[in-house]
């Protein structure tokens, strides 16, 4: 069960925790703060997308997991009154997070109680410009939000050009990541991760960030991101992703698992 705890280090700041898992960090007084490093990552892929759109165009954005929505509140700051859609699937958390971390009136963030696959499945056809998926049951990512079928149905929602960011939890050998990449590339082939060296060295379980669609990345300006990070990063993309994936098989609805579980494996204490 998710709750809303005070940070204790930072004043009128409140984080997400689901067991032993931070899900989300939120500060009320300044939605542009960002705690969480991968957070940082996917933030730095909005500012090198949808916030570069003028003001007066459209831009709609679903995210698949809600928490403490720290994202969404993220683009509210930076691109007011942007369409959003959260759909989460834990009504307690969104009655939570409704009554402590309230949401601004006329905010355009629009929360659904359900979960991602059925939420993604609703959508119409070319509706989103960004599909951001950071979804976790406790500390692993549902077996049914890494399947070439869901990534398939995700590519139907984008508009042409929209893209999907994905945020993954895993370490060294990465099969499960590989799988989910080798299903992800079947829709949207265009693909880059990026994640702290000490993961891609294998030293560690963390996470690994996500950014796929059908046209060029934003790599350029990721890679000058990624070399301001706080830690040693490394965005890895095109020919060098491919062949590290390999001959991976994609996940099927049939044959499909949930990413591996740190806390089962005793990563977090």
């Amino acid at each position: 069960m998710s709750e809303i705890v005070p940070d204790h280090i930072h004043v009128g700041a409140f984080v997400v925790r689901s067991g032993l898992t931070e899900q989300s960090w939120v500060d009320l007084s300044d939605p542009l703060k960002l705690e969480f490093e991968y957070v940082r990552r996917i933030a730095e892929i909005l500012e090198a997308t949808i916030l570069l759109r003028r003001p007066d165009e459209r831009v709609r954005v679903v995210h698949l997991g809600g928490g403490g929505l720290t994202l969404p509140r993220y683009v509210e700051a930076r691109r007011p009154h942007t369409a959003q859609i959260v759909l989460e699937p834990d009504v307690a958390l969104i009655d939570q997070v409704r009554a402590r971390l309230p949401l601004a009136r006329h905010s355009g963030i629009k929360i659904r109680p359900m979960d991602g696959r059925t939420g993604v499945r609703e959508l119409p056809d070319a509706y989103a410009d960004l599909l951001i998926v950071d979804a976790f049951a406790g500390a692993q990512v549902p077996a049914d939000l890494a399947t070439e079928e869901f990534f398939a149905d995700a590519a139907r929602v984008l508009r042409p050009g929209g893209q999907l960011v994905m945020n993954l939890g895993d370490r060294a050998p990465f099969d499960w990541t590989k799988r989910c990449l080798a299903g992800l590339a079947r829709s949207l082939p265009q693909q880059a991760v990026s994640a702290e060296v000490s993961v891609w060295k294998g030293r560690r379980y963390g996470n690994l960030v996500v950014l796929a669609g059908s046209r060029g990345l934003p790599t350029a300006a990721l890679e000058r991101a990624v070399a301001r990070a706080a830690f040693p990063y490394r965005l890895v993309g095109a020919g060098s992703l491919t062949a590290w994936v390999g001959g991976a098989a994609p996940f099927t609805d049939a044959d499909s698992r949930p990413s591996i579980d740190p806390v089962a494996r005793g990563w977090f204490t």
